[in-house]
């Protein structure tokens, strides 16, 4: 089977950037783009399929011609594509959010949950993200200083740099900030509940909105406890596995695998330019680039220097 080239649908985010556009080749999504959604089955914001004879058609449609055994008998146990992968430039600060379990989500959105990791791909000097809280909270405590606009003050301030890797289990707390460029791997939903957005007015000059009851009832309210290195991995949980790869094109210059029928496999290019093939041919990737390949679709190659993070389902 062929590899599939993928094209991203892209968001205008009041607090994105022009780097997608700009290092990345991301189509504009206005005056700034925020992020690129480069491996997506979600309703309306599909990936869509740039070669072969899918060309101009979503990936949701291919997977429904093709069936579904092209994602692979692992993905057996999920209802719906199981992951969602973005890159997100944030020149701004997100809002303070939180994302609920799947049964919350699915009791009182009809959605999955989410759990999420970030992969940071660059970081300015002194660049930050929150990440839980920094002391155990009460309940009343979290809803006050969300009224008098003091969370922050009860936050893990977390400093990133390139190469970090950041686990969001459901109901952390947490928020991107400026100056962050990073990966975004996740369950395949779109539920936030937003908490404070610093007084932020979106395009129509309205506030956005905000969810404190449901965040209230989801937030997880003591620190976080890092998870164990899942080495060789740079991320696992029951949604997806994340590996990194790194090509020199002098020490390390090729990287060869396999993909079964246990699993499709998706490949997002961070820096760089070579070649992906496999038994059906092959094409040349640069920075940014997004490749699906099906489940079953045997050998494959990758050639040249880079860096790439490749998704697949265990």
């Amino acid at each position: 089977m062929a590899i599939l080239k993928l094209q991203a649908p892209t968001k205008d985010y009041l607090w994105g950037g022009t780097r997608l556009v700009e290092e990345y080749g991301k189509k504009s999504a206005g005056e700034v783009t925020a992020e690129s959604w480069e491996l997506s089955c979600f309703p309306g914001s599909e990936s869509i399929i740039e070669n072969g004879e899918f060309v101009g058609r979503t990936l949701t449609e291919y997977i429904e011609e093709k069936g579904k055994s092209v994602l692979g008998t692992n993905c057996g146990k999920f209802q719906d594509f199981p992951v969602l992968i973005k890159f997100i430039d944030a020149r701004k600060d997100l809002s303070l959010q939180v994302h609920p379990s799947d049964e919350y989500a699915r009791e009182h959105e009809n959605q999955f949950g989410k759990t999420e990791m970030w992969y940071i791909i660059d970081a300015e000097k002194d660049a930050f993200l929150y990440y839980g809280f920094n002391r155990e909270v009460s309940k009343e405590e979290f809803a006050k200083r969300i009224e008098d606009q003091t969370l922050t003050e009860v936050l893990n301030a977390y400093p990133v740099q390139k190469g970090d890797v950041i686990f969001i289990e459901s109901g952390t707390l947490h928020a991107i900030g400026a100056g962050i460029l990073l990966a975004e791997i996740q369950q395949n939903s779109n539920v936030t509940y937003r908490v404070y957005d610093y007084g932020r007015r979106d395009k129509d000059g309205n506030l956005r909105e905000l969810h404190v009851d449901k965040a209230l009832d989801v937030t997880t309210l003591a620190p976080v406890k890092r998870p164990a290195s899942p080495a060789p991995h740079i991320g696992v949980s029951k949604y997806f596995t994340v590996d990194k790869i790194s090509l020199s094109g002098q020490i390390t210059s090729k990287l060869t695998g396999s993909v079964d029928q246990t699993s499709f496999l998706h490949i997002l290019i961070l820096d760089g330019v070579g070649e992906i093939k496999n038994g059906c041919g092959g094409m040349h990737f640069k920075k940014g680039d997004s490749f699906f390949l099906p489940a079953g679709s045997g050998n494959y190659e990758i050639c040249g220097t880079c860096e790439a993070i490749l998704t697949y389902e265990s």
